[in-house]
């Protein structure tokens, strides 16, 4: 366990080392992601391969920096340089040491991510501007940042005050809850969006109600700007009623009719399955045994063990909600015309679907290539309807979205 900054101290640790860490780390990041960018424009499937270092490479980076920060205390050095010591209030306290050092760590990977522009510009020959991708990308982890510390303030401030660990985890599963349900405005707020509007706002409501997304299911739509970087994606945030449908500029423009409903049927067909609630449980069944733990004074075999367990066995329900999904879709648009759909999805994303001989126990995806030869494998008619083409290409937006 990492260790944490005390929300206590009067004064905070002396910034010098801990910032000169973070320079280290962000020269390393700027290096390593120059290196596998390199690697990865001369691989077969660049574009997987691009994000395989996203993935495997720029985020784990990323959590280590967030790790030794934390040692370092570097979030609690900058809150004491910066207002002089403690507010007085251990929450507030704890929310501004942690956003700092997320923030510091978001820089790391920013400074990965940084140099891996222009190869995918390249591979994916696309307009993509350097300096907007990594603006857009610093207000997306600014924003994450702050709800990580808010998510976090409160768990460390009632495991520091020795509040119950019961009372704890159910703060932490209802604050969850929160956050998924306030997402739309979030992204609203992080991303720039727009209603649709003229020809557009009556081809999604067309669209939606082909697909089974009416009003009855999602609440509103929004329009994300992605003509820079190209991406055709769809997905759905909210629980309950807070839900809306976010859809990209480039989805609209990179599939017909019939495409784009099939896709916003598997869209529907994951708000069915629940499959972002899916995932997020794992996540959350995963972080209550290590919170017990923590709560009785360090880990224990035992819940670790439990941690683990929930973990594989969450996301192994989470990717069944995927292959739910797609059934859903399959069975309003044709299993063939889904697969069809994910192959264009992947060609229009310049990207080679992929396959596992064995599935990830730790991935809360199915392989895209996969899906495509189950589906294809049922045997139905591919011409099974007009919505049949785009029906899993949504499900593979919605793969990549998520």
């Amino acid at each position: 366990m990492v260790p944490l900054q005390s929300a206590a101290a009067s004064s905070g640790p002396d910034l010098g080392p801990s910032l000169a860490v973070w320079l280290v780390l962000c020269v390393l990041a700027l290096g390593g992601g120059a290196v596998g960018s390199a690697v990865a424009r001369r691989l077969s499937n660049p574009v997987r391969k691009y994000r395989l270092l996203y993935v495997g490479g720029v985020l784990p980076f990323g959590v280590l920096a967030y790790g030794l920060l934390s040692i370092l205390d570097l979030g609690a050095a900058v809150r004491a340089t910066l207002i002089g010591g403690s507010t007085g209030v251990a929450v507030v306290d704890v929310f501004l040491a942690e956003f700092l050092t997320m923030a510091a760590a978001s820089a790391v990977a920013l400074a990965a991510y940084a140099p891996t522009v222009r190869g995918i510009r390249a591979v994916r020959d696309i307009d993509l501007g350097t300096g907007r991708s990594i603006a857009l990308l610093a207000r997306w982890l600014l924003g994450v940042s702050a709800v990580f510390a808010l998510a976090l303030a409160p768990f460390r401030v009632g495991i520091d005050s020795g509040a119950p660990t019961v009372a704890v985890a159910v703060g932490v599963v209802a604050l969850v809850v929160g956050i998924l349900a306030a997402s739309p405005w979030a992204i609203a707020a992080l991303r720039s969006t727009e209603r649709p509007a003229g020809d557009d706002a009556g081809r999604v409501d067309r669209l939606r109600e082909r697909a089974g997304l009416g009003e009855d299911v999602v609440r509103d739509v929004r329009v994300l700007d992605t003509d820079d970087e190209e991406t055709a994606n769809a997905f759905v945030r909210g629980l309950g009623p807070t839900r809306r449908l976010f859809v990209t500029s480039t989805f609209l423009d990179a599939f017909d009719d019939a495409d784009a409903a099939a896709l916003l049927a598997v869209r529907a067909g994951r708000v069915r399955s629940r499959a972002l609630a899916r995932r997020t449980g794992a996540v959350v069944a995963a972080a209550l045994p290590l919170l017990a733990a923590v709560g009785a004074g360090g880990p224990t075999g035992p819940l670790v063990v439990a941690s683990a367990a929930a973990l594989v066995g969450g996301l192994w329900y989470a990717r069944r909600g995927v292959v739910a999904a797609d059934d859903h879709a399959a069975a309003l648009c044709g299993a063939g015309a889904v697969a069809d759909a994910l192959d264009r999805y992947a060609e229009v994303h310049a990207m080679e679907p992929s396959r596992r001989r064995l599935p990830n126990p730790l991935s809360p995806n199915v392989p895209l290539g996969d899906r495509i030869d189950r589906l294809s494998g049922r045997g139905d008619d591919r011409d099974g309807g007009g919505d049949d083409d785009g029906s899993d290409r949504a499900d593979a937006s919605g793969a990549a979205s998520e």
